[in-house]
């Protein structure tokens, strides 16, 4: 049987693993949820270390809590931000909605930390020691302190994770499209053939959709660093809080991790419901449909080889079939989708999540670790994505210009070119004609003499056509 020991909290004594740096509370979350069995992701524990060290720093700053066991909250936080204790954070995804097992969590391996660089043991209380609640938790909620975490931690995994990748995709995109040159494709509205445009024009339309995507995802960071609880305390009065604590305690965060972290103006708001959250994962959706958009496009317009649009060529990455041979599918394609379909079941998560009646419930949200866990889930995956598609397909792309003419010159919708000149009651009867007899609209017009051939090769000709007829 494995060594335990005996800890303590208001319930009561528990059996805690004796190597364990958590007490009793998180003991008993353990045993209560036993339910993903897979704890929040690690930046959460990480932000909540830091802000534990800008807790107890402010506190000493303020004379509130005295230096000696400030100081000793201050380091042993510092090493939970660092993530080396990481193995000491067992509680479920899926446990109390406020968060308060994670804070409690937090507070037991600090106040471990803590009495063991005083000389006290390894135990979570000690006389004259540090305890979890009284001195690591002072002047905190698991109801501020826990929303104010995940807005941190979702918003340096947005602009530490996925926001490079998006503008590297960017790049690429862009770089793929100016090789493209003037090649010119046939453009294709309700999935049929529509007039010509430049590859250069559907690549670049891809790089400023995603550029946009990434405009968005700026925006969803500084929502989720404004209106921050931190300091309202249980219900958002900020009783137990002394004045100015929470303000210095952002401030001290913001240098640490180069945000411009703001406290809410009206902390019963900020605490009540997540409507901040749910705008910022709605970015994130929005960017999950841009990526869709180029990754669908992509593996379509290279379809075939033979019997498909086949206008350009993916990277071969991997065998498509284990039965045919030489078949290689658009792989990297279909994981950013699968990937997006994800985001868009994490996003009604959010959005459930933040539910009058379900989730915010009057003075407090009470679904704020599966929103954590959903959002952040969603941008590890797409940063992922990002990162694989562009460096293994989107910069190998090429493109097949002589498959691009061909289909081109077959195309009936370059007929539009002729209305003009023709009106467009005769230009749908040549373009019938010509679909009738497998020509093209150039073999039945000159077919007609309805025009000399040197005028209609200028009135055809695919750049001038992809460049809206001048």
């Amino acid at each position: 049987m494995a060594d335990l020991r005996i800890e303590r909290d208001s319930l009561g004594p528990m059996e805690v693993p004796a190597d364990a740096l958590y007490g009793a509370s998180t003991a008993r979350a353990v045993e209560n949820f036993p339910i993903a069995r897979r704890p929040l992701p690690p930046r959460i524990v990480h932000v909540y270390g830091a802000l534990k060290q800008a807790c107890a720093e402010v506190h000493a700053e303020m004379g509130t809590l005295d230096g000696r066991r400030a100081e000793a909250i201050a380091q042993a936080a510092a090493e939970v931000a660092r993530g080396l204790h990481d193995a000491h954070f067992p509680v479920d995804v899926y446990q109390t909605g406020s968060g308060t097992s994670t804070n409690m969590n937090v507070n037991e391996v600090v106040a471990t930390l803590a009495n063991e660089r005083l000389g006290l043991g390894r135990v979570t209380k000690a006389e004259g020691g540090v305890h979890p609640n009284d001195h690591v938790n002072k002047g905190q909620s698991s109801n501020d302190t826990f929303p104010t975490v995940m807005h941190v931690a979702c918003a340096l995994t947005l602009r530490d994770d996925l926001l490079p990748v998006l503008e590297r995709l960017v790049t690429t995109l862009g770089e793929r499209a100016e090789a493209a040159g003037d090649t010119v494709k046939i453009g294709r509205t309700h999935l049929m053939d529509a007039t010509p445009l430049e590859v250069a024009h559907v690549l670049g339309a891809h790089a400023t959709a995603v550029r946009e995507a990434a405009g968005g995802i700026r925006r969803a960071v500084d929502r989720l660093c404004r209106d921050l609880p931190l300091g309202g305390t249980a219900v958002g009065t900020g009783l137990g809080a002394p004045p100015g604590f929470a303000a210095r305690v952002l401030a001290r965060l913001s240098d640490r991790f180069g945000l411009s972290l703001r406290e809410a103006e009206d902390h019963v708001a900020a605490q009540s419901a997540k409507h901040a959250f749910v705008e910022a994962h709605g970015h994130v959706r929005t960017c999950a449909l841009a990526l869709a958009k180029v990754a669908n496009d992509l593996r379509h317009l290279a379809a075939g080889p033979r019997a498909g649009p086949a206008e350009l060529r993916l990277p071969a990455v991997q065998p498509g079939s284990s039965i045919m041979p030489g078949k290689v599918n658009p792989v990297l394609c279909e994981s950013v989708l699968q990937v997006a379909m994800r985001v868009l079941g994490n996003d009604a998560t959010v959005t459930l999540a933040d539910l009058a009646g379900v989730g915010s419930i009057f003075e407090l949200n009470t679904a704020m670790p599966v929103m954590a866990d959903a959002f952040l889930e969603s941008v590890a995956l797409l940063a992922r994505a990002v990162d694989v598609f562009e460096a293994r397909c989107v910069r190998g792309l090429s493109v097949d210009a002589a498959r691009c003419h061909e289909l081109v010159e077959r195309s009936l919708m370059v007929v539009t070119a002729l209305v003009p000149r023709l009106g467009y009651d005769l230009c749908a009867e040549i373009a019938d004609d010509a679909y009738r007899t497998n020509r093209t609209i150039r073999e039945v017009v000159l077919e007609r003499g309805l025009v000399p051939a040197e005028e209609l090769d200028a009135l055809l000709d695919p750049v001038r056509l992809a460049r809206g007829g001048q």
